[in-house]
Order: structure tokens, then C-alpha cells, then sequence
């Protein structure tokens, strides 16, 4: 039997997520130097993300040009509801989409809000170019009466009345209906307008406040009425950059700033101060100034806030990027996609299933968190750890093994790579290890029999012999074919002690 006492373990768990603003001495082994389509596990580890898959097979029509991208994707009454070009169509997961609204002309990218009235379910949007329009499930009606802005950009309901914004008009005004209405803009029966010092960016209710976003401050709005609405500022020194950026996860308000991601809560607290920022970590992602569009979704049983960002004149479907911020007890942690193009976004939580939606800027919706693949494309997901010394840099180590700690949920096609010397051209570069998939966890009714484990560990530990030795290492995971889902949970290195340099 071979002598193994003279072998020295290194342990670590997958934890902190990507991190690109530290050197590799400071950085816990843990952390992620690349994070590609894996996402910060509330549950402990780094797991591949899931894919999307088409809501309806079919595309939602053109009307003038096979370029138009999906203005709106809002989920609701258990159909989506999708505006391209001039025209809104609605559709279930099968069949062909109904028009249901027309000649919006110049439309851009709208805002939605869902809200019974009544005891009637309504959802209205608006577009920037034209009158907002509400839809019942039956019928579409232009919120046109007397008063009515005529092109408002941004929609919301805050006190039993609904909130316009971001029309041509003046940028600054938000206008708002009278209580328990929709449409009715007089001011005698309760109507009003009021006006921040900045071009509005965004409306976001939450809780018992408006939070009114402009390009260089943030003001609440609290009150019932119009007799007692009081407008307060959160910040006179910080703005939102895009009202398609705020999301409300765990509890608060994230929202893109010129220095990064922030929240309301740290925004307030801190005001202006960097600190602030919670993005840190992946500040040089923000540095990309070529985007002109951005996006942003919710994962809610993640606790994940996901950001899109085009450059439409130069990113493909499979070249966008993403980030994804997962909110954690000790702060939040990061990754990156790469394979999802988003022109809008919805989420809606029925009975406890999340419908996570986006429309794509080649015509068609999608379900997110379905599926392996990105609509029948792999999914690539890559994770590099950083360069680890195990404590000394000056000695070298002959590597003899690696137990992988992962948790899997069907077959999994990855490889990895150990790579010595901070990737040095002159240090030894084996060959992939692909993972065991002998001990997966088979599902019933997708896995073939005899060639799968029924009742395999759900978190095994893979015992791997390597070759190599370096002053430090560093491993990658990549994943290139077709795999379900798992969660990369830890690592143990096992090496014995060369030689001091």
C-alpha cells in the first residue's frame, strides 16, 4: 500500500462568489476568480444556472420589420401578454397569439402594472410615445380622458390610484389619477401632479412609499391622498441610470447608480458615500460604457436579482452578458451569465410557482428556470478558483489528488482542470479529469435504465488522482455539453511538500 502520511489536505467550500477587485493573496480560496452561468447557492456552493425554454412555440408577429425586438412580456391571467412594433398580442403556452391592441406608433420599451379594481383584475402599460391602456382580460380602453398624460413612459399604482411618468411634456412631472380610479384625471375628485428636481427614471411602490427615481436624486412619496401626499428626499447626490434596473429583493430596492449597484436602504444610510455601492466586488463589470439597453428580472426563490446589459450593435445572443446578484446573510455574492438576451422582462409568483418571463429581441417570449439548455443551445458554464499557495508560496507541491464535493441532480458532462503557477506557459498543463457521473442522482422517468444509479448520493465525494505540482494552483470547472443542473460545494487538495525556491 502506498505511504499517504506524508500527504497534507487543503479544504475549502465554494463561497463569496466572484470576486475581481482583490489580489489572490487576500483572497479566500472559496471565491471565484470566474463564475460563469453558476449562481451563488442560497444553500451553500456554486450551481449551474438553469436554462429557458420558449413560452409559446410561436413567434410573436412582425408587423413591418423580422428585427423588431419584444417590447413587453407581462404575465397575466395565466397568458403572456407581448407588444411588437405597433401591435399587443396575448397568448397561453399553446396556440397562436391574439392581437388584442394596435397602432402604437414609435412605441418603446413599456412599463406595466398589474392591479385589481373593483374586484376586476386589470394590468396597464405604457410606452413612452403613446396614451398608457389598460386591459381587462376582455377588453383594451386608452387612458385618454382630459388631463391624461398623452405619452407617459413609466406606470405604476401607489394608493389605490395609478402614477404616470417620463412623458415628452416635461420629463420631471408625475402625474396621478384620482383614488379607486383609473382613468379619472380631475383634479376636482382627487387628481394631481407633482414634480421632482430631475428627470424621472423610474416609479417603484414599496411598502407604504413611492419611491420616485431620477437621474440625479431620489425622493420618497408617503401619504394616502393628495390632502396629506408628503415628497421627501432619500438623496440629492445619487441617481437611478435606468428605471429597467430596480427590483425590489429581500426586503429592499436594488437599483443601478453611477458607480454600480446600489440598494435604497445603503443609498439612504450612506447617501453618497462609495460604501454604498453593493457591487464592489465586480466594479470593473461597470465600467463597459458601450450598453444601450439594460434589463433586469428576479429570481424570488433565489434571492437572485439578475441585470442584462446589450450592446446592440455588436452583442449576439450567445456573446450578451448578465450578472447576478444573490442576496446572502453576510452580504451579497456574484456571477456572470453569458447566453441570455433579454429586450423585456416580468416575473409573477402564482400559488408559489414563479413565472419568471422575458421576451427576446428575435421575436419570441420565454420561460426562464426551465430546462438544461438555452432553448435547445448548451449551457456553458465555467469557474475558476483563484491561485492558492495552501499558505506558502516559496514551496513547491506534488499534487496526488482532488475530492470533489458537489451535489448533482442528473447527468453531468463537465471537466476539470488543474492549472500551476498562475497559468505560467512554462508550468506542466494536464489534461481534463472529467467528473465521475457514476454517482448521480438518476431522475425517474428521464434517466435510462442501466445506465444510470437509482438512489445515488445527492452530495457525493469524488475521489480524483492528479498529476502536476507548482508553487500554487489554481482549478477550473468548465462545462461545455448538455448537463442538468449541480452545485460545486468544495474542494479537498491533497499534496506532499517539494522543494523550497
Amino acid at each position: 500500500m502506498a505511504d499517504e502520511s506524508q500527504l497534507s489536505p487543503y479544504v475549502f467550500a465554494c463561497e463569496g462568489g466572484l470576486v475581481l477587485d482583490q489580489p489572490t493573496f487576500k483572497m479566500s480560496p472559496g471565491m471565484a476568480l470566474e463564475l460563469e452561468n453558476f449562481e451563488p447557492d442560497t444553500r451553500g456552493g456554486y450551481r449551474r444556472i438553469n436554462g429557458y425554454l420558449k413560452w409559446n412555440s410561436n413567434i410573436v408577429p412582425q408587423t413591418s420589420s423580422s428585427t423588431e425586438k419584444v417590447l413587453m412580456s407581462s404575465y397575466f391571467n395565466s397568458k403572456v401578454i407581448a407588444a411588437r412594433g405597433e401591435k399587443v398580442f396575448t397568448a397561453g403556452t399553446t396556440g397562436s397569439w391574439t392581437e388584442i391592441d394596435t397602432g402604437r406608433t414609435s412605441a418603446g420599451k413599456y412599463t406595466h402594472h398589474r392591479y385589481n379594481l373593483g374586484g376586476t383584475e386589470h394590468i396597464v402599460w405604457a410606452d413612452g410615445a403613446n396614451h398608457a391602456t389598460k386591459y381587462d382580460g376582455t377588453t383594451v380602453t386608452d387612458l385618454n380622458a382630459t388631463g391624461a398624460p398623452a405619452n407617459p413612459k413609466f406606470v405604476t399604482g401607489f394608493k389605490d390610484a395609478l402614477f404616470f411618468a417620463g412623458h415628452t411634456a416635461n420629463k420631471e412631472e408625475i402625474i396621478f389619477t384620482a383614488p379607486f380610479t383609473d382613468d379619472d384625471f380631475s383634479t376636482a375628485n382627487g387628481a394631481g401632479s407633482l414634480r421632482i428636481d430631475s428627470q424621472v427614471t423610474a416609479l417603484f411602490p414599496f411598502r407604504n412609499e413611492l419611491i420616485i427615481f431620477g437621474e440625479e436624486r431620489i425622493y420618497r412619496l408617503t401619504g394616502t391622498t393628495i390632502a396629506d401626499f408628503v415628497l421627501q428626499p432619500i438623496t440629492r447626490d445619487i441617481g437611478c441610470l435606468n428605471g429597467f434596473t430596480v427590483q425590489e429583493l429581500a426586503g429592499d430596492i436594488i437599483f443601478l447608480g453611477r458607480d454600480g449597484l446600489r440598494t435604497v436602504a445603503g443609498t439612504e444610510r450612506i447617501n453618497d458615500v462609495e460604501l454604498g455601492t453593493i457591487s464592489g466586488n465586480i466594479k470593473e463589470l461597470f465600467d463597459d460604457t458601450d450598453v444601450d439597453e439594460f434589463e433586469s428580472i428576479v429570481v424570488p426563490g433565489k434571492t437572485q436579482y439578475r441585470l442584462f446589459r446589450v450592446n446592440t450593435a455588436a452583442d449576439t445572443l450567445a456573446t450578451t452578458k448578465g450578472i447576478i446578484a444573490v442576496r446572502k446573510q453576510q452580504g451579497f455574492e456574484f456571477a456572470t451569465t453569458k447566453g441570455i438576451q433579454p429586450s423585456s422582462t416580468d416575473f409573477f409568483t402564482v400559488q408559489g410557482e414563479s413565472f419568471v418571463i422575458h421576451g427576446g429581441f428575435d421575436g419570441y417570449v420565454y420561460r426562464q428556470e426551465q430546462g438544461n439548455t438555452f432553448d435547445g443551445t448548451n449551457i456553458v458554464g465555467r469557474y475558476r478558483s483563484p491561485d492558492m499557495t495552501m499558505g506558502d508560496a516559496g514551496i513547491r507541491k506534488n499534487f496526488q489528488r482532488v475530492i470533489i464535493n458537489y451535489s448533482p441532480t442528473g447527468t453531468i458532462n463537465s471537466d476539470l482542470f488543474l492549472r500551476y503557477d498562475y497559468e505560467s506557459p512554462d508550468a506542466a498543463r494536464p489534461a481534463a479529469y472529467p467528473f465521475d457521473s457514476t454517482k448521480v442522482v438518476a431522475l425517474y422517468g428521464t434517466s435510462q435504465y442501466g445506465t444510470a444509479t437509482y438512489g445515488g448520493q445527492s452530495n457525493p465525494l469524488v475521489r480524483q488522482p492528479v498529476e502536476g505540482s507548482g508553487f500554487a494552483v489554481a482549478m477550473r470547472v468548465v462545462d461545455n455539453a448538455e448537463s442538468f443542473p449541480y452545485t460545486l460545494k468544495g474542494f479537498q487538495l491533497e499534496f506532499d511538500a517539494g522543494a523550497r525556491r
